[in-house]
């Protein structure tokens, strides 16, 4: 199942390539940068996604990931009062913090705003304790997380993104992390949204100032350092024909606060703009019912395990036509997602996708007489 999964998820992906060719991708002014759709799991466009780059305080995603994922096991709760450590509150003066001390316990979720939001290196190291114990057993588990999402290009040295040699990742990895932020804990992502939070008396800005300038933007994380430039992940949500589609922009290395915000801006327009993100077949949907032989049905529902769903250029979709190849003859027994063909999808005579056709539902093997009845039939036919 999961080789289908990913085999189906590598078919989509491959659309990208394939309708580069009639959508020039945007100027962005970035060292590295891309456009991922989040509804689709599809690559829109991109620029050196697997350039090796540091990360700065977008490392501290990964670590809101590992404190979302104690919140849900109940490891940790949003009120629990946790000690600030000298280590935390001495992390480097001169960098982003929200101002804990240890003379005053402070709350998981104040320190998820203080993280999110003020960029606190401070929070960073004290959420990090508070989950593992201590900042390089934390460590150990955003490289073990990095390794589990398959973000091959990244490695974490700490909780915050300070500069380190072995803290990189790319626009691609970082892609795939916010997604997942988006997907596996929307409860806990919406903190990326709020504007401002006030901590000790001090209340600092959101740093991400798309969420002044376009209401459609919901997170989620700048960065900066002097190796690293301007780096923002933006999130948007727009309406797509009668239901919602995001978009998730990786803009990396720019040269100013300015620079990353319009270069963001512009990329999630684009890809808003120009291209529309349909859904082909539903999870379950039968596309046909074939006959199968030697088995305890004569037919069987044939189709997807899950949601086909792709981005395209727009205008592009009315004229995907699919063709579907089939593995026949289709002999009993035959198992619960076994593929059993292949999709394509054609646009004026080119194939622009191909996709894994699965059994639906399990058909058994027939009794010794229906195997040999069929088996005479076949032969005949």
């Amino acid at each position: 199942m999961r080789k289908l999964i990913a085999a189906l998820a590598a078919s989509v992906l491959a659309l990208s390539s394939a309708v580069a060719q009639t959508m020039p991708s945007p100027t962005i002014a970035a060292r590295s940068w891309m456009l991922l759709d989040a509804t689709s799991g599809q690559i829109i466009a991109s620029h050196e996604p697997n350039a090796r780059i540091e990360p700065a305080s977008l490392t501290k995603i990964m670590t809101a990931y590992l404190t979302f994922a104690a919140l849900k096991e109940k490891k940790l709760a949003l009120n629990q009062m946790i000690n600030v450590s000298v280590r935390a509150w001495k992390v480097d003066a001169s960098s982003s913090k929200m101002f804990i001390d240890p003379a005053t316990p402070v709350s998981v979720d104040d320190l998820l705003h203080g993280l999110m939001v003020q960029s606190g290196n401070d929070a960073a190291v004290a959420l990090a304790e508070a989950v593992a114990g201590d900042e390089s057993a934390f460590v150990f588990l955003m490289n073990r997380e990095a390794q589990r999402m398959g973000l091959k290009n990244t490695r974490f040295a700490n909780p915050h993104g300070l500069p380190h040699p072995d803290n990189f990742s790319t626009a691609h990895d970082l892609s795939v992390l916010a997604a997942r932020v988006i997907a596996d804990y929307p409860e806990f992502y919406k903190i990326d949204s709020v504007k401002s939070f006030t901590y000790n008396k001090i209340t600092q800005p959101n740093r991400n100032r798309l969420l002044w300038l376009d209401p459609t933007v919901d997170g989620m994380k700048t960065g900066h350092t002097e190796a690293a430039g301007f780096c923002m992940i933006a999130s948007a949500r727009r309406p797509n024909g009668n239901s919602q589609r995001r978009l998730i922009s990786v803009v990396l290395g720019t040269n100013s606060d300015q620079a990353r915000t319009q270069e963001s801006q512009k990329l999630l327009n684009w890809g808003f703009q120009n291209f529309d993100t349909v859904k082909l077949y539903a999870k379950g949907q039968a596309i046909q019912t074939p006959e199968v032989w030697k088995g305890s049905a004569n037919v069987v529902k044939i189709g997807f395990n899950q949601d086909v769903l792709v981005t395209v250029p727009k205008g592009v979709a009315a004229k995907m036509k699919p063709v579907l190849e089939r593995n026949d003859p289709l002999v009993a027994p035959l198992p619960l997602n076994s593929k059993v063909g292949t999709l394509k999808m054609m646009v004026d005579g080119k194939q622009m996708l191909e996709l894994p056709v699965v059994a639906l539902e399990e058909v058994p093997q027939a009794s010794i007489f229906g195997r040999a009845w069929d088996s005479m039939r076949l032969w005949l036919k």
